[in-house]
């Protein structure tokens, strides 16, 4: 029950911080999630804590996802359709982690995230079937770019999930694919 509790708050606070950034209050997460405010600061003693939380999970959420995709078993190009898929699907949650990077570890965020990216990235130069006049680090930067645009267009009433990572899939690859 207190782990559904946490999720449900997780969820809540990424909506409303998504919704209102910086000016959303504790007040609004509770009321999103449902629960009163003394609920939520049994879970979370303050909004830092709730970040933080919220930027762990997301991580945990995302790792998950992409070890789940299989990404070295599977031909590039589909490798590339799979992480935009997964990192699209974390949504809202992995939105708001880029809108508050200091709530992040960098380093591991970078060992449980960056590098299964940069190994897809780096195969996908072996195999010729990325531009290798591209520097890794560039073309993960270009990633994430276009990830964060994606990400700004699954809240518009247009922007599924699907629709979002077909778009930054097929960008990707004709701009960093070998031609």
């Amino acid at each position: 029950m207190r782990a559904q509790v946490s999720s449900a708050i997780l969820d809540a606070a990424a909506t409303v911080f998504a919704e209102h950034g910086d000016s959303a209050s504790m007040a609004d997460v509770a009321a999103a999630a449902g629960v009163g405010r003394a609920t939520l600061y049994r879970y979370f003693d303050s909004r830092e804590s709730l970040t933080h939380a919220l930027a762990f999970a997301a991580i945990e959420e995302l790792e998950l996802r992409l070890v789940e995709a299989d990404l070295d078993q599977v031909p590039v190009p589909l490798a590339i359709e799979r992480m935009a898929r997964a990192m699209v699907a974390c949504g809202i949650k992995f939105a708001v982690v880029r809108d508050v990077r200091q709530h992040l570890d960098k380093a591991e965020l970078d060992r449980r995230i960056g590098s299964l990216i940069r190994a897809v990235f780096r195969r996908g130069v072996a195999d010729g079937t990325l531009r290798d006049d591209i520097p890794i680090d560039l073309l993960a930067g270009i990633w994430g770019g276009s990830l964060a645009a994606a990400l700004r267009w699954t809240s518009q009433p247009d922007g599924s999930v699907e629709r979002a990572s077909a778009a930054i899939s097929n960008f990707f690859l004709q701009g960093a694919g070998r031609h």
